[in-house]
């Protein structure tokens, strides 16, 4: 099943080959570019070395097209972007920008999809919001 993923507010395409390709800013103004595997449930990051943050700090994500902060307002810790599967249908994928916490989820409409150990964290609030 091949998906694009995409910014909410411009609608530019962030997967590239097998990547979604992310700008992000830590603490004390370090930024730089991350790359996540698009599968939920897959934490695979790719980044450059110098680009470091701590575990449990929060990093910011933006669009690398338009720059618009990508923050959910579901949950200010979680990231917001699109899913578009191969029929066209779309979808909210949230996970968590709390650095080393494992939380994705797939949101179809009021059925909420947890992936990773740290989902609980988030899973009964998400399931409560309209």
């Amino acid at each position: 099943m091949k998906s694009d993923y995409l910014c909410p507010a411009c609608r530019n395409i962030l997967n590239v080959g097998e990547n979604v390709v992310f700008h992000a800013k830590a603490s004390h103004r370090r930024e730089g570019i991350l790359m996540f595997h698009p599968q939920p449930g897959n934490y695979t990051v790719i980044k450059h070395p110098s680009f470091d943050y701590e575990e449990g700090e929060k990093v910011s994500f933006y669009c690398p097209y338009c720059n618009t902060e990508l923050t959910s307002e579901r949950n200010k810790n979680l990231v917001r972007i699109i899913i578009r599967d191969e029929t066209n249908r779309e979808y909210e994928l949230l996970f968590s920008r709390v650095a080393g916490e494992k939380s994705t989820f797939v949101v179809m409409g009021e059925k909420v999809e947890p992936y990773g150990p740290d989902a609980e964290k988030y899973l009964e609030y998400l399931k409560n919001k309209k």
